[in-house]
C-alpha cells in the first residue's frame, strides 16, 4: 500500500545570539557539537550563514512536529554555549549579500564558479517537502499537473518581507531573489519522463550541470529519493505551519494520483495565468486576489483555499491530517510570518522606535520564535487587529521612512 511517506527540510540562518545579526562565517565548534547530537539530520548549506535540517521519511504529522521541534531544541541548546542562534524565515531582515561567504565543498565551488556573484548574493531559506511517489514516470506526470497549486502553497508560507534592511513591498521576496538563478521557477511543461530525461541528459552532456540536482525548480522530481519535491515555499517560522503545508502537499499528491483528469488540459494559457498567480502570492500572499483556472474569474485567497481543501477532503482522513487542515485554515486570519513581521515593525515605528531599532527588534523576535517553534510575545508593540497587507500607496511612504535601516 502506498503510504505517501514524506520528509521535511528547513533551512535556517545562523545569527548572533544576542543581537540576532547574521553571521557570515560558520562557527565550526558550534557545527561540530550540533552534528554530534543530530548526525546526518544536520548539514551545511552553500553559504556559511545557513544550515539545513532534514527529517527521515515519515508517515505522520505528529512525528514531523516532534522531529522539527527536536532539531530546533538541540540547535538552541548548543547555541547557548557558542553564542549562536537560528532564524527560520525566507530572508534574514538584515542580511547583506556582500557579507556572504561560501562553504568550502567541491559541489558548492562548482555552483559558485557557474553562478558567480548571483550565487553569493542570495541568502534565502526555503521549506522543502518530499512526498513519496515510487514510479519515476508518475513523478513527472503529476509534477506537471500540480503546478497550478504552487502559488497557494507559497502564499501560506510567506516569511520574507524584508531584504537588506528594507521592507520590500512583498510578503515573499525570497522567490523574487531566487529568480536570478538559472533553472528556477516553475518546471517546464514536460508531459512525460522521457521528455524530462532528455532535458537533463542534454544539460549533462553539454557540461552545463553534473546531474539533475542542479535543476532548482519550485517543484521537481528528486534524484536522490523516490519523491516529488516541493521547493517554492519560504521557510516557516512556526513549526506547525511547516507541517500543515507539508500535509496539504501530501494530500494534493495523493489526489493527483487518484484523479488523472486533474489539470490534464493544462495549457500555455494556464501556465501564464499561474505565473501571474505566483507573482500575486509573492506580493500579497493570503490577502491577494487570484485567477481561477477554470472560470478565469478573480477569486479571493480564502475562497481558493476552501475549494482546494474541499477537493482533497477524501484524502484527509486517509492521511490523518485533520488537525493540519484546521491549522491551515487559521493562517489567513492570523497571518503568516511575513504579516507578523511587518505588523511588529509598523507597530514599533508608531511606538517611536527608529527604523534601525524596529527591524532589529523584529529580527530578535524571529530568533526567539524560531527556537520555540511558535510565534512568541512581541515586546513594546501596541495591541491591534491584523490589517490586510500594505497597499501600493502606503508602501511608498513606508520604504522612504525606512531608508536609514541599512546605513
Amino acid at each position: 500500500m502506498h503510504r505517501y511517506r514524506f520528509g521535511i527540510e528547513e533551512e535556517y540562518f545562523l545569527v548572533n545570539r544576542q543581537s540576532a545579526a547574521p553571521r557570515s562565517e560558520l562557527p565550526k565548534p558550534y557545527m561540530a557539537a550540533a552534528q554530534k547530537r543530530l548526525g546526518e539530520r544536520l548539514t551545511t548549506e552553500i553559504l556559511q550563514s545557513q544550515i539545513e535540517v532534514a527529517t527521515p521519511p515519515l508517515t505522520s504529522s505528529a512525528d514531523a512536529l516532534a522531529e522539527l521541534a527536536r532539531y530546533r531544541s538541540v540547535l538552541t541548546e548548543v547555541g547557548r554555549d557558542h553564542g549562536v542562534g537560528i532564524i527560520a524565515a525566507g530572508t534574514h531582515p538584515l542580511a547583506q549579500p556582500q557579507q556572504q561567504r561560501m562553504t568550502r565543498k567541491r559541489r558548492y565551488s562548482k555552483v559558485i564558479s557557474d553562478l558567480g556573484m548571483v550565487g553569493l548574493r542570495n541568502p534565502i531559506s526555503g521549506l522543502h517537502v518530499h512526498v513519496e511517489v515510487p514510479e519515476p514516470d508518475l513523478r513527472v506526470e503529476i509534477m506537471h499537473r500540480l503546478v497550478p497549486f504552487l502559488p497557494l502553497l507559497l502564499a501560506l508560507s510567506t516569511s520574507s518581507p524584508f531584504w537588506c534592511g528594507y521592507p520590500t513591498g512583498l510578503l515573499g521576496y525570497r522567490n523574487a531573489a531566487n529568480d536570478a538563478l538559472p533553472r528556477t521557477g516553475f518546471p517546464e511543461m514536460f508531459r512525460n519522463l522521457s521528455e524530462y530525461e532528455t532535458y537533463v541528459k542534454t544539460l549533462v552532456d553539454a557540461g552545463i550541470v553534473p546531474n539533475a540536482t542542479y535543476v532548482w525548480w519550485a517543484l521537481r522530481p528528486s534524484l536522490q529519493h523516490p519523491t516529488l519535491e516541493l521547493r517554492i515555499t519560504d521557510c516557516c517560522t512556526a513549526i506547525a505551519d511547516s507541517v500543515a503545508i507539508a500535509a496539504l502537499f501530501r494530500a494534493l499528491v495523493r489526489h493527483a494520483i487518484h484523479h488523472p483528469e486533474l489539470n490534464a488540459t493544462y495549457s500555455a494559457v494556464h501556465r501564464a495565468l499561474v505565473e501571474e498567480n505566483r507573482w500575486r502570492a509573492q506580493r500579497y500572499g493570503t490577502d491577494g486576489t487570484y485567477i481561477d483556472l477554470v472560470s478565469f474569474e478573480p477569486v479571493s485567497f480564502r475562497s481558493w483555499l476552501d475549494s482546494v481543501i474541499a477537493m482533497v477532503a477524501p484524502h484527509v482522513d486517509h492521511l490523518g491530517i485533520e488537525d493540519d487542515i484546521q491549522h491551515l485554515m487559521s493562517i489567513p486570519k492570523r497571518g503568516t510570518s511575513a504579516h507578523l513581521q511587518l505588523e511588529y515593525f509598523r507597530g514599533l515605528r508608531k511606538f517611536g522606535r527608529s527604523p534601525r531599532e524596529a527591524i532589529g527588534d523584529v529580527t530578535k523576535w524571529l530568533r526567539t520564535s524560531t527556537e520555540t517553534g511558535d510565534f512568541t510575545a512581541r515586546n513594546n508593540e501596541p495591541k491591534k487587529v491584523r490589517e490586510p497587507f500594505a497597499t501600493r500607496e502606503s508602501f511608498g511612504s513606508e520604504l522612504a521612512q525606512s531608508d536609514v535601516v541599512s546605513k
